[in-house]
């Protein structure tokens, strides 16, 4: 069996254009490897903080590679640069608020901040698509708020298979 992509899409007008180390996508790609047991492979992209070039890596992945599932890092906050929600929402044919509400409950005990946040979810095609801080711990934060759902909702959409860890992740699939 192949391994499955999923995407990494690092948002960073900075990281893209080498002024620091990217540490969002690496922080994704660890969690990952403790999160899944399906084999995978991570289908990188580093992008600037401009919404075209967001929406275009989004759609790449989703209907050129067929990741079924995307992780963005970054671009999440209130800055006047930070538009991934909105990128995301747009190349997006449903939105999963609940994704994005469940991630900043969270986060607010280890951030007061993360109220600040607008990171979301959604799907395009067999796609789904979510929204992380840019921050590697903040990012596992997140990552092990909603992962439970998220084999399930790609199963719902017509994803690939994803199993997960029970070691760190019990996956919710309702009983036949």
């Amino acid at each position: 069996m192949a391994d499955i992509p999923i995407g990494v899409v690092t948002i960073s007008d900075r990281a893209s254009r080498g002024v620091y180390e990217d540490k969002g996508g690496p922080g994704i790609e660890t969690a990952l490897a403790e999160l899944l047991l399906t084999p995978w492979r991570p289908e990188r992209m580093l992008v600037p903080d401009e919404r075209a070039a967001i929406e275009a890596a989004l759609v790449a992945l989703a209907d050129g590679v067929r990741c079924p599932l995307i992780l963005t890092t970054g671009g999440t906050g209130p800055a006047p640069r930070d538009v991934t929600p909105e990128a995301t929402e747009a190349v997006c044919d449903r939105v999963l608020p609940g994704f994005g509400e469940l991630m900043r409950l969270k986060s607010l005990g280890e951030a007061p901040t993360a109220i600040l946040s607008r990171q979301i979810a959604g799907t395009r095609g067999s796609s789904l698509i979510i929204n992380l801080p840019g921050k590697p711990a903040a990012i596992r934060t997140c990552l092990d708020a909603v992962f439970a759902a998220v084999p399930y909702c790609i199963d719902l959409i017509g994803g690939a298979r994803l199993e997960t860890d029970p070691r760190y992740c019990q996956t919710f699939r309702p009983k036949a």
